[in-house]
């Protein structure tokens, strides 16, 4: 009898290896491919991400007017469409640490700062920051001893980790949604092509230091160094379990090929400031690379957990690529101005396309008896509600994929007012296993999700 190729199973070459995605070939012959969803020793695990978008959103154009799976699909929310059976809005969360408390200005730190925490960030712009653990480092520090790396911080803006940012908050609230413990957060990382070469050649699995300067030398790709035992390997797959690996193989030179271009371009662009080699040009393309990034890292298993921040908390990043050319965080305060709104709304809508680009290719990739969405939980949203009044009460908060058959998406659920976006966080944990009694402000956990 053939025996199941290891989970951890790589392609090798001259000092390189290459995760693999999870094949029908890892899973004993005796097994059904329904067992591969199955909690606990399932081969598919269960995967979760966190996705922030900052300034708040234009709430009338986000919140469905009823409650259900009847409703009709909000203005910004119109890219989710096609997508509207994989996710359920949640209304009526708060974040009641994002608010002054007695500490003043500062909604903008406060608001990332206590995004995944539920704990007042400390005021201060020195060295003493202090917010609490989040809830992605407390699910790594579970399930990550499974993967390479126990979670993946990515955003595509960078952010400096002192200095006054917001009204005497460090610009480490304002850039870090991850913290490890109370007083170190996680800083993200923005370039893809890093991203690429940690996630792809280096590390405990990856390539060597000397033949990733080889083959950036001679502009080889990855692959060029793994294609003899990717083809002895085909040899003693299925027909599914080739699809998926030359399907998977596609993803990771078309990456390699956009990072490529992404670099080429900087040589040839005056973009009036210094880029790192990796950034694209665009915003947009800079986001789906990290979002296409993430779906190999899950899709090989090489972490079950990440958050992802589309811009930092505040930002005041001009959109004139879709004529808005006014800042986001300027916009942000309207003041009810009418063309200042639909900007907003314009904003949002951008956001959440990406959004969409991002599920859409996690629904893409088949594992299991479902797809690698449907063995997610993911969480986009904002600690801000309206940008205008810098309330952290009723936040856009959208959950995605079915959790492995926990959740039920589909639908708009209305929460009572005021219950903390925390017990969310206690009932996703509990999902992945994660026993944990309280996290920040929690009184519970969410029923009905």
């Amino acid at each position: 009898m053939m025996h199941p190729l290891s989970r951890r199973a790589v392609l090798r070459g001259v000092g390189t290896a290459l995760s693999l995605p999870l094949l029908e070939a890892m899973v004993p012959s005796t097994s059904s491919s329904s067992a591969l969803a199955a909690s606990g020793k399932s081969s598919a695990p269960l995967r979760t991400a966190f996705l922030y978008s900052p300034n708040g959103k234009h709430m009338p154009d986000w919140t469905p007017t009823i409650e259900g799976s009847a409703y009709e699909t909000p203005w910004i929310l119109e890219p989710m469409a096609e997508l509207k059976g994989d996710y359920s809005i949640l209304s009526g969360l708060a974040q009641k640490k994002a608010d002054a408390n007695g500490d003043g200005a500062g909604d903008h730190a406060r608001a990332l700062a206590s995004f995944l925490t539920g704990m007042q960030a400390k005021k201060t712009f020195g060295a003493d920051i202090r917010a609490g653990i989040s809830v992605d480092q407390l699910a790594a520090a579970h399930v990550g001893r499974r993967t390479r790396f126990a979670s993946l911080e990515i955003g595509a803006d960078s952010g400096g980790q002192s200095g006054n940012c917001d009204s005497g908050y460090s610009c480490a609230y304002s850039a870090n949604i991850a913290w490890r413990t109370e007083t170190q957060s996680v800083p993200k990382e923005t370039n893809p092509k890093l991203i690429f070469e940690r996630l792809f050649s280096n590390g405990r699995e990856g390539e060597s230091e000397q033949s990733r300067k080889k083959r950036t030398e001679y502009n080889k790709s990855i692959l060029d160094f793994v294609q003899e035992d990717a083809r002895s390997l085909e040899g003693q797959l299925g027909t599914t379990d080739r699809r998926k690996l030359d399907e998977y193989l596609s993803a990771v030179r078309e990456i390699e090929q956009r990072i490529e271009r992404a670099s080429k371009d900087l040589d040839s662009k005056s973009l009036g400031m210094k880029k790192p080699d990796g950034i694209p040009d665009s915003y947009e393309e800079h986001l789906r690379l990290l979002a296409d990034l993430l779906v190999l890292a899950f899709q090989t298993d090489t972490t079950r957990v990440s958050t992802f921040i589309f811009a930092n908390e505040g930002s005041n990043r001009s959109y004139a690529f879709m004529d808005v050319p006014e800042g986001h965080h300027d916009l942000s305060h309207h003041g009810n101005d009418a063309a200042k709104q639909d900007k907003v709304r314009q904003i949002n809508r951008f956001h959440v396309t990406q959004l969409a680009y991002f599920l859409k290719k996690l629904k893409s990739v088949s594992e299991a008896d479902g797809t690698l969405l449907d063995r997610c939980m993911i969480v986009y949203g904002s600690g801000i509600g309206d940008g205008n009044r810098h309330n952290h009460d009723d936040l856009p908060i959208l959950l995605a994929g079915r959790g492995a058959g926990t959740l039920q998406p589909g639908r708009h659920i209305k929460y009572p007012q005021g219950t903390p976006l925390t017990n969310l966080y206690l009932a996703m944990l509990d999902r992945l296993g994660t026993k944990v009694e309280k996290l920040g402000d929690s009184r519970g956990r969410l029923e009905d999700i």
